[in-house]
């Protein structure tokens, strides 16, 4: 079989058992793939749980809403407001992306229906809108502090496969610069277009927080155990 290589690199982080899980982790706006590192011992997660962790650094690219300073990013951003202009191609080519993450585990020996994605505000973007789209059955995808890029148009592009894939999304009512309103807003629209939503938030800003953790970690011994 031809190995399936992916243009993103990343850490990757094995499990002390053989990989029968994968959790694709995608970071936030400016920040890398070693941001949430940190996490897979804060997920209290069963010490031979088999799943392998792979969280990607987005390309470097100039964004517009800093100016045009280069940092790493899924796509550009070129404002916050409501009613701004997408960079739909950018998002396309991070959606072909996560895809190829996704084939090379499949190629790996992983059932397409034990990978996960998961992902941090523009990463959580990302992660729904990859999810929903993919043309095989996902475990899961979790979204924190994030938002629907496309919003409606996302659902016409949705895959059947998918349909019934589980969510969890969670934000932090305090948050300035998502703001709550659009995980919310995402939750909303999800839950309206039938999908399963296991909706959280906390009191807390940008970020993650230790509840948060605990959650998700529970959550996901719940979807993938």
């Amino acid at each position: 079989m031809t190995a399936i290589t992916s243009r993103l690199h990343f850490v990757e982080i094995e499990p002390p058992v053989p990989a029968k899980h994968t959790i694709i982790w995608l970071h936030g706006l400016g920040a890398d793939g070693n941001d949430f590192v940190p996490i897979v011992s804060e997920l209290n997660l069963p010490a031979n749980n088999g799943i392998r962790f792979i969280f990607p650094h987005a390309p470097i690219m100039p964004v517009t809403l800093n100016n045009g300073y280069e940092m790493r990013a899924w796509y550009d951003i070129y404002s916050l407001t409501n009613n701004h202009r997408v960079d739909e191609s950018g998002i396309v080519q991070s959606l072909t992306s996560i895809n190829e993450l996704i084939e090379a585990e499949i190629a790996r020996g992983i059932s397409s229906s034990n990978i996960l994605l998961a992902g941090f505000s523009q990463g959580a973007a990302i992660a729904l809108t990859a999810g929903l789209h993919y043309q095989q059955t996902l475990a899961g995808i979790i979204a924190l502090s994030g938002y629907l890029p496309l919003m409606e148009k996302t659902f016409d592009q949705a895959n059947e496969s998918n349909r019934k894939i589980p969510i969890f999304i969670a934000h932090g009512t305090q948050d300035s610069v998502v703001p709550y309103a659009a995980g919310k807003a995402a939750e909303t629209l999800l839950r309206q277009a039938g999908y399963t939503v296991e909706w959280h938030h906390y009191a807390m800003q940008h970020s993650v927080c230790a509840e948060e953790m605990n959650d998700i970690g529970q959550w996901i011994k719940n979807i993938l155990f």
